[in-house]
């Protein structure tokens, strides 16, 4: 299981350190790809392969699942640590999370999430103050 939050500074050419436990969980390689609310999922091969036999058997003669599946696979790329740690994150996802000088890597059950800090802290502090009534609807859902 993925957990906890770790803020990295991430360098010129776009590489940003995984830490230790994440790199454990997700093996040698794994998948960076656009999320959403603007952040980046990053998938060890096992969950990324799941992930995409579940989109492959949504119904592409719709069109949302089809902007969907785009959106999710164009960006994706398979990437692996050097020796020290650190993966490059590609320009364009860079671009997308508005990813610059730091960044926050969080686990979140079955993928790690890359922020920018800035994103993240925006997020952050619109989300905590409602997070007891976000509970409670999921209460509601029987979670």
């Amino acid at each position: 299981m993925l957990m906890g939050e770790y803020t990295h500074s991430m360098d010129a050419k776009g590489r940003v350190s995984l830490p230790a436990d994440f790199r454990a969980a997700l093996g040698d390689s794994f998948v960076i790809t656009k999320g959403l609310d603007n952040c980046l999922f990053v998938y060890g091969p096992e969950e990324w392969q799941r992930l995409s036999e579940k989109l492959a058997k949504l119904p592409i003669s719709k069109a949302e699942v089809r902007s969907f599946v785009r959106f999710f696979f164009a960006g994706a790329r398979e990437t692996e640590c050097d020796k020290q740690g650190r993966f490059l994150v590609p320009a364009n996802l860079r671009s997308y999370a508005k990813l610059d000088k730091e960044a926050v890597l969080i686990g979140v059950s079955n993928r790690v999430e890359i922020w920018s800090r800035a994103e993240w802290e925006r997020y952050s502090d619109a989300v905590c103050p409602a997070v007891t009534e976000i509970a409670e609807t999921l209460t509601e859902l029987g979670i």
